[in-house]
């Protein structure tokens, strides 16, 4: 019986990463229906990551009241996985643009409430949280999440507030001591596959400030007070993870997990696959089917189909890249492991037509594979 791996990130914009298994899976069938098709789909950390590892792994989804960005009460969510011991959480699912509104800045929102999100996942004794850092409307660098949790954040005049953006140059001093308990022995790992550091030119703040809503001059403030909390890390904390790969990830999310949390910084697509066992469940598989968007030189760092592709690797199972475009300079996808690329994009056509094209030829782009598997094997 033929056994097939679908692991493949969403489509931006086109598919998410569950409707592309469910495509994939009935080209597959169509040709061997009595195959084992195991789907594994992606979610990269933004919206979806939590419904993706739910359909991937089973498990609980856990509904609740938290704080959006601009601190308003938004019902909210995360999953629990492997009988409870692990937590997946968006923080988009309390602190992301759809939720913050048309007319929203970064000067002004947090992520408090997606503090709340790990302080409910920490009441229920897991051991493990995996918090996906996409999609977010803030820019607070997780101080939010960290006055949720327990921290206290000092001003002037000794008095406790809670920082967002505009404010993060008025912390005096971080004070750790209330951190919430419950907290203690937990290992935290934030999905984030940008590299930006916290501050400077290509931090946080002047990268992604602008797609929330932050024009040039608030945009320099917003730097300035990620430039100030760094040294509040390195004088109150004893941290330093401003230039971390990652630091920058969802507003300086990544670094502010990190120095409240000892949170570790990992690529996104290494975490799905360490989470959901790739390794197991691909053992013996005739084919791996992974794909994106778009494949180019960038798509080798951090990436889902490099990432899948070397672990495959590993076990010798071939790997075949579904994709919408194709750049150049693709060897090192073969040298990481892809056994064959392959776009979806049949006819030349703008991008709406694209779009409105793309389940179908997905699944003719699919059906083709199929049939020349099915052939080799009759000839083998």
């Amino acid at each position: 019986m033929e056994k097939f791996i679908l692991i493949p990130d969403s489509f931006k914009g086109t598919m998410d990463s569950m409707t592309l298994c469910g495509i994939m899976e009935k080209a597959i069938r169509k040709h061997f229906p009595e195959a084992k098709v195991v789907s594994l789909p992606v979610g990269d950390g933004g919206e979806g990551t939590v419904d993706s590892f739910l359909y991937a792994l089973g498990g609980e989804r856990i509904k609740l009241e938290a704080a959006g960005p601009n601190f308003e009460p938004v019902d909210s969510f995360y999953g629990l996985l492997d009988g409870g011991s692990v937590a997946v959480i968006e923080m988009a699912a309390a602190a992301g643009l759809p939720l913050a509104g048309p007319d929203s800045n970064p000067l002004d929102t947090s992520t408090y409430g997606v503090g709340q999100l790990i302080l409910d996942a920490a009441s229920r004794k897991v051991e493990k949280i995996v918090l996906g850092l996409g999609g977010s409307a803030t820019n607070d660098g997780g101080c939010g999440l960290a006055a949720a949790l327990g921290v206290r954040f000092l001003d002037d005049l000794g008095q406790s507030f809670i920082p967002v953006g505009g404010s993060l140059e008025k912390i005096r001093k971080i004070d750790l001591s209330g951190l919430h308990e419950s907290l203690a022995g937990i290992r935290i790992v934030a999905m984030c596959d940008i590299d930006n550091p916290l501050y400077g030119p290509e931090g946080a703040a002047h990268v992604f400030a602008p797609q929330k809503g932050a024009d040039k001059d608030e945009t320099e403030v917003l730097d300035a007070g990620l430039r100030h909390l760094a040294e509040r890390f390195r004088l109150d904390l004893g941290s330093d993870p401003a230039f971390l790969p990652g630091a920058g990830a969802a507003g300086g999310m990544g670094a502010g997990v990190h120095a409240f949390l000892g949170a570790s910084l990992e690529r996104g697509i290494e975490v799905v696959l360490d989470t959901v066992g790739f390794e197991s469940r691909a053992q013996g598989a005739d084919l791996v089917l992974t794909g994106e968007g778009k494949i180019d030189r960038q798509s080798l760092r951090g990436k889902v189909v490099a990432g899948v592709a070397r672990r495959a690797a590993r076990l010798g199972v071939p790997v075949a890249a579904i994709v919408g475009d194709i750049g150049d300079d693709l060897e090192e996808f073969y040298e990481a492991g892809v056994s064959g690329i392959f776009s979806i994009n049949r006819v030349v056509a703008d991008l709406d037509t694209a779009r409105a094209r793309s389940r179908e030829d997905l699944y003719l782009t699919v059906d083709n594979l199929m049939r020349f598997m099915k052939r080799m094997k009759k000839d083998q």
